[in-house]
């Protein structure tokens, strides 16, 4: 095995960068080269059918059936002039990726040939076999019938000879399967009571946006590497391994230069994700060595997760053709920070953004401090949902681990955001709408202009940080799909938004002014969520004792956090929006409490046999040869010189033996407990097994395969070591 390492080794440093040909126009010249939008739509499509399917993207029209077959012809003769030869509906199951059959565009001529064919019903559905997919028991086996249904306002795509169709996924009996259903009801829903609520302010509105800007973090790692690591390889993240001597404390690779492979890498994903219409803006080092991060311009909600969705699948794809292997596990690496992918989010009409301060009359700051409040409340109230929103096997070991946010949801806003709320609780109804904007901060070098300071420092322990004009969700993870944050704070916003109009408007038929109304009801607001601000630090032991005193969710164990998502507050609010049914979030329950037994049954079962086949056996030979040494030793010489010349070998002995005798004792201790879980039929009770008597193990016995890994002759070692595997050649 040793010898597989090195050879490992020495390929990955062999790579040299993949010459990557420049783009012959610019990238506003070749951006969505290979999306049916709009200008294609115009130019395939006929005028009548062009303008009912806009209306159907930008107002929420019912899509008219009658069109599908006209808009399918024009999307396969686009499609075809590209060189594409078959069909796919491209939807997320509740896997945490994507799922595609691939069609051809054939049909029999009845004369004994072929011809392209691709009708509107094709286009509207399609019948993937639904029991194949997690379903949480709303699938049997033996009912395998669910349909994927186009989804018109996220524009098709190509990859390869194949045209994509992003569309939801949905049982026979109607239950969403699917991450994209679920969310496109809660955009509804926050669109719906975000107008109601505007129009407070600008009778004008008549729609509101959800908007996603997310930030990739991923590693890369040297494939020759990866494929020398069975624990990278099945699950994602290294099992074992030492800390490298140097990895992220010199503070130098975070915004460094970005080494040639790595750029080589990021322009050749860069012209891919432009052409796919994914409008990347943002690339650089992060903190860890070996880490990286993407950003695309913020867009409309559901497009953003389709293109987040996209891009993970491409970077995949395109990491293994510099010779790399993008990570996209929140903690690929022990000991340095792992990987989020944080959601900025924020609401806006056709007249700007909601939650933009300050605002040019008095009018439009009262209503910056409303959905700023509303939004808070919306987070109090669901607290624990949000967390279980974002929770994971993967993501557990990120949160709280002093380099993203705690397990504890909470709202940083500010020094001036706070002032202004503060402010508004307790001035005169004449005196509250002063809202600090950027001012400017003078620097004594003449040749450096003044910088313009924004109305709120970052604060990065914070889970829903407030950033100026938008909340950064930050504890979502990175592999996940954005939709469950989604799909859950847009929910929750629109159910605040709701009650709160309902609260106004008893408040205006009883007399008072539509101002006095909203600033009474906001005022009330503001005493009652007091407990999810905290602009302090996050990292720090003393707030989760301060957030256990304020009520807030401070649990840890993954299984039980889910149980959040079937409380009763929780039903209330997805089933009052109409956004899913109690049934559909139990089964989703049923579904993550066994994908989170599985991805630990999975690292359990693939670090027992690493300890008992690749460790202990390069151990024990490596302690043999000790031994044997020290026979001769004695067989040389004799009284107290042998016992001085071999006394630090019998030290290395003994310490070895420990070691080994730990994780002998303690895998075969894992395999029991695993055995004992595995015989608990109730999935919740099967997750907490685990996470409680198999998780604790794998840290136990890592603690002594690291240290083994100090101690054994590095020419032995089988593994690819920490200082190999985070740092690029």
């Amino acid at each position: 095995m040793a010898n597989l390492r090195f050879k490992a080794v020495e390929e990955a440093s062999k790579k040299k960068a993949v010459v990557v040909a420049k783009p012959t126009s610019r990238p506003s010249e070749f951006y969505a080269k290979y999306v049916f939008d709009r200008a294609k739509m115009f130019k395939y499509l006929p005028a009548d059918v062009y303008a009912k399917l806009v209306d159907v993207m930008d107002n929420g029209a019912a899509l008219d059936r009658s069109i599908a077959d006209e808009v399918a012809k024009g999307m396969k003769l686009w499609a075809m002039d590209m060189g594409v030869t078959h069909y796919t509906h491209w939807f997320q199951p509740l896997t945490e990726g994507t799922a595609e059959k691939h069609d051809a565009f054939v049909e029999h001529d009845g004369k004994g040939g072929m011809l392209e064919k691709f009708s509107g019903k094709l286009l509207a559905q399609q019948e993937p076999d639904a029991s194949s997919f997690p379903s949480g028991g709303i699938r049997n086996t033996f009912e395998a019938r669910g349909y994927s249904a186009w989804d018109p306002t996220s524009p098709v795509f190509i990859i390869d000879d194949t045209l994509c169709i992003p569309t939801v996924f949905i049982s026979y009996t109607g239950e969403a399967l699917d991450y994209k259903a679920p969310l496109k009801k809660a955009l509804h829903a926050v669109n719906v009571a975000a107008t109601a609520v505007c129009n407070y302010f600008d009778p004008n509105v008549t729609k509101v946006v959800s908007n996603l800007g997310w930030e990739q973090e991923y590693f890369l790692v040297d494939e020759a590497l990866y494929a020398a690591r069975p624990d990278l390889m099945l699950t994602g993240r290294t099992l074992m391994g030492h800390d490298s001597a140097k990895n992220q404390q010199m503070d130098d690779h975070y915004f460094g230069t970005i080494p040639e492979r790595v750029q080589a890498f990021m322009k050749d994903l860069e012209i891919q994700a432009l052409e796919l219409g994914i409008p990347c803006k943002t690339r650089h080092n992060e903190v860890a060595p070996n880490q990286f991060e993407l950003a695309p311009i913020f867009e409309e909600t559901n497009l953003a997760v389709d293109h987040n969705m996209l891009m993970m699948s491409i970077m995949k794809r395109v990491a293994r053709k510099h010779g790399f292997r993008c990570l996209l596990h929140e903690k690929p690496f022990k000991g340095i920070n792992g990987s989020g992918k944080h959601n900025n989010w924020s609401l806006s009409t056709d007249t700007g953004i909601l939650l933009h301060a300050p605002g040019k009359t008095a009018l439009d700051n009262l209503r910056f401090v409303t959905f700023t409040v509303e939004t808070l409340k919306a987070v109090y109230d669901h607290n624990g949902l949000l967390k279980a929103s974002i929770m994971s096997a993967t993501n557990a070991h990120r949160l709280g681990a002093n380099e993203a946010p705690p397990a504890i949801i909470s709202s940083f806003l500010g020094k001036s955001v706070t002032d202004l709320i503060e402010h508004v609780e307790k001035a005169d109804t004449d005196d509250i709408l002063q809202v600090a904007g950027k001012t400017a901060l003078k620097l004594d070098l003449p040749s450096i202009p003044e910088l313009l300071i924004d109305n709120t420092d970052r604060n990065r322990t914070s889970p829903f940080a407030f950033t100026g004009n938008r909340f950064e969700f930050r504890a979502v993870g990175s592999e996940a799909n954005c939709a469950s944050a989604m799909l859950t704070l847009n929910t929750a916003v629109a159910e605040a938004l709701a009650e709160f109009k309902v609260r106004v408007d008893a408040l205006i038929e009883k007399g008072e002014s539509k101002e006095a109304a909203i600033l009474k009801v906001v005022r009330e607001d503001i005493k009652y969520i007091k407990p999810i601000i905290f602009n302090g630090n996050g990292y720090g032991d003393e707030w989760k004792e301060e957030a256990k005193k304020r009520g807030l969710d401070c649990e840890t164990s993954a299984p039980i956090i889910f149980d959040n998502y079937t409380s009763d507050s929780s039903v209330k609010m997805f089933e009052s929006q109409n956004v899913m049914t109690k049934f559909e979030l139990e089964a989703r329950n049923e579904i993550k409490w066994e994908t989170y037994t599985k991805k630990i049954q999975i690292e359990s079962r693939i670090f027992g046999d690493l300890c008992l086949n690749h460790i202990i056996p390069v151990v024990t030979k490596y302690q043999s040869m000790l031994i044997d040494n020290v026979h001769k030793v004695h067989a040389i010489f004799s009284g107290e010189k042998a016992h001085q010349i071999s006394k630090e070998n019998m030290h290395i002995i003994e310490k070895i033996s420990d070691h080994e005798s730990f994780i002998i004792e303690n895998v075969d201790k894992m395999v029991e407990a695993r055995k004992v879980a595995n015989k608990i039929e109730s999935e919740r009770e099967k997750a907490i097994a685990y996470h409680d008597t198999v998780a604790p193990l794998l840290e136990e016995i890592r603690y002594h395969v690291d240290k083994l890994e100090c101690i054994v002759d590095d020419e032995a070692w089988p593994l690819p070591k920490y200082r190999e595997l985070l740092f690029i050649r």
